[in-house]
């Protein structure tokens, strides 16, 4: 579809993104994942059937002009948005307020939670570096590192027997993930407390 050069600037582009910012409602592209009736919904596209895409609530933190080509059509943005965000579907949102069709071009994910791009380590380093026990130790981190900002609960043997079999144990703690220790202050795992009933969650 033709794009208006008119719209296509500096000022205009700032300030819909401006205005897309903050909580929203978003209908996630019909080519994802997510399951609707046990069944992923690029399932249905590839089948051609029609279904329901359920929509979310998700959350644009901030906004930021990095580049725009008027040649090219193209524009270039850095987003800190809330998990669940579909950056495709944003995408398509910003070309419709540019009365336009657009689509992404290419993804980089720069972050995710506390982990940076700058953190990551390529498939072929791994490769190259399996058997240097030095290389492990500098780039992976254990799931008690992971966690370590996780408030922590020391269960008796006895309740991490049960814990440990699947059975669920009464806390009354926040909603949320925590670090399981056994007497011995050895680290075991983590727990999820949902309704103040703490049940196994990753187990060493």
């Amino acid at each position: 579809k033709p794009v208006n050069i008119n719209f296509l600037n500096k000022k205009n582009i700032e300030k819909i993104f401006k205005n897309l910012e903050g909580k929203q409602i978003q209908i996630p592209p019909i080519y994802s994942a997510i399951k609707v009736n046990g069944k992923k919904l690029y399932e249905y596209a590839r089948k051609n059937e029609e279904v329901e895409i359920p929509k979310r609530e998700i959350e644009i933190y901030e906004i930021k002009l990095i580049n725009y080509n008027i040649e090219e059509k193209t524009i270039i943005f850095k987003v800190h948005c809330s998990k669940g965000t579909y950056i495709r579907s944003l995408c398509e949102t910003i070309a419709e307020k540019l009365e336009t069709v657009g689509y992404m071009q290419e993804l980089n994910r720069t972050k995710v939670g506390k982990f940076t791009i700058e953190q990551a380590v390529s498939v072929e380093k791994i490769e190259k570096n399996i058997e240097d026990k030095s290389f492990w130790k500098k780039h992976f981190i254990t799931i008690e590192e992971f966690f370590q900002d996780n408030p922590k609960i020391l269960l008796t043997n006895q309740q991490l027997i049960l814990f440990l079999n699947g059975a669920q144990l009464t806390r009354r703690k926040e909603n949320g993930v925590y670090k399981i220790y056994n007497e011995k202050s050895n680290f075991i795992g983590t727990g999820i407390i949902n309704n103040s009933l703490l049940k196994r969650d990753i187990i060493l």
